[in-house]
């Protein structure tokens, strides 16, 4: 794939193979460059120059590593995904650690006093990413890159009648259901034995489960790639790529790997590519403040009574 999309290629001294390990070595471990020079025998120039053409190259499979967002259907079972039908998946951010000049410092300080660019992750059911915005400032907030996101004119498309599930701090819009606030809500709250009482928690229990899939891939993300741990000392473009290139390795390995030793693959089933006018802007009206109710109640009855069966 690397020779037929990515469009490298063999020369006299080293074919794709062995600069296509030095570039996964780096981005695993993340490693000084003396440690790459003495593992591959190569001078730092040669690494250098190798590794920025890999990662152009794994760039080029964009289109062929992003999954397609696929909608849960009526007739799923999946335990935590049957409930959100026409549910593309879950989105969040997360921050990675960068190195920036001085006078930048600012813009990309987090709230917890990291240099950190804040990254748009969106997955599927089946923890693979079908979208990721990377390179925004660590002090935007989510809701922020969110709508930059839609906006982009390749950006991340919401066929309308389809939705993502977001977290409390994403706006409760079209497109983008997020849980009830001022109710339990993180898995821990379910954890002790505590049974949902109203539609409201039985509601944002479902949806805490569903939607921890981002986080959980975010998670593996990280502990696959090292470079992702730490902040490294390339530009701040060329990083950006690097955390796209993670991606979309994540993505091939998720598919042709049987055995993760990082985590099994789940199991799921049922679902449609979706179909429709994407949305352009992220908002909220009142229709789309009641239906989340309408679901809620659906939802906790029919747990009712399954459990009154």
């Amino acid at each position: 794939m690397l020779r037929t999309i990515g469009k490298l290629k063999d020369t006299r001294h080293v074919i794709v193979e062995e600069i296509t390990a030095l570039f996964v070595h780096i981005l695993a471990h993340h490693v000084k460059n003396r440690v790459i020079i003495n593992r591959f025998m190569r001078s730092g120039e040669t690494i250098s120059r190798h590794f920025n053409e890999v990662l152009k190259g794994v760039i080029r499979l964009q289109s062929h590593l992003l999954k397609q967002p696929e909608a849960v259907t009526e007739t799923s079972t999946d335990p935590k995904w049957k409930w959100f039908k026409n549910c593309l998946g879950a989105l969040d951010g997360t921050y990675i650690r960068i190195n920036v000049p001085e006078v930048d410092k600012p813009r990309y300080r987090t709230r917890k006093n990291d240099i950190a660019t804040n990254v748009l992750g969106v997955c599927s059911q089946d923890m693979q990413f079908t979208f990721v915005l990377p390179g925004w400032e660590g002090s935007a907030a989510d809701s922020r890159v969110l709508r930059d996101a839609v906006s982009r004119r390749h950006g991340l498309k919401v066929p309308r009648g389809f939705y993502y599930l977001v977290d409390p701090g994403y706006p409760n819009g079209e497109g983008f259901l997020a849980p009830y606030r001022g109710q339990r809500y993180h898995l821990n709250d379910w954890r002790t034995g505590y049974q949902p009482t109203t539609p409201q928690e039985f509601f944002n229990m479902k949806h805490s489960s569903a939607r921890n899939v981002i986080e959980r891939c975010f998670g593996l993300l990280k502990r696959r790639w090292a470079i992702l741990r730490s902040s490294s000392f390339y530009p701040v473009q060329t990083h950006n790529w690097i955390i796209l290139a993670c991606v979309l390795l994540h993505n091939h390995i998720t598919r042709e790997m049987p055995t993760d030793p990082f985590r099994e693959l789940p199991f799921t089933e049922n679902f449609i590519h979706p179909q429709g006018e994407p949305l352009e802007y992220v908002d909220a009206f009142d229709q789309w403040q009641t239906w989340p109710d309408t679901m809620a109640t659906e939802m906790f009855n029919e747990w009712r009574a399954s459990r009154n069966a």
